[in-house]
């Protein structure tokens, strides 16, 4: 059975990642698919896209017993021509995919 919990004022969800059986971050978004790419963006970035390894994330919706399961990589990238002058001239970019939902056991 899950349990009820409050919706935040701003709509977005929480999301805790696991590793090892212990939640170590939380990461908030919209969607489950938001969270983790800030949760991918924290990954050690390979030097450029074809160089990065993908790494299992997963994120439980705080409130439930949902795992929302990702396969997360991060590369550094330059920065756009348009990007404004704070912006560092390299970037980490992330992305993700999708490899479905487990539920804890209660």
């Amino acid at each position: 059975m899950e349990s009820y919990h409050m919706p935040r004022d701003d709509g977005k969800r929480n999301f805790a990642l696991r590793e090892d059986g212990e939640e170590t971050s939380i990461f908030s978004g919209n969607t489950p698919r938001q969270a983790a790419l800030k949760a991918a963006r924290r990954l050690d970035p390979a030097d450029s896209l074809d160089a990065a390894d993908p790494t299992e994330l997963r994120l439980r919706e705080k409130g439930t017993s949902k795992v929302h399961v990702y396969e997360g990589w991060a590369w550094h990238d330059e920065a756009p021509s348009d990007a404004p002058d704070w912006m560092p001239t390299e970037i980490t970019q992330a992305n993700v995919s999708k490899e479905g939902i487990v539920h804890l056991d209660d």
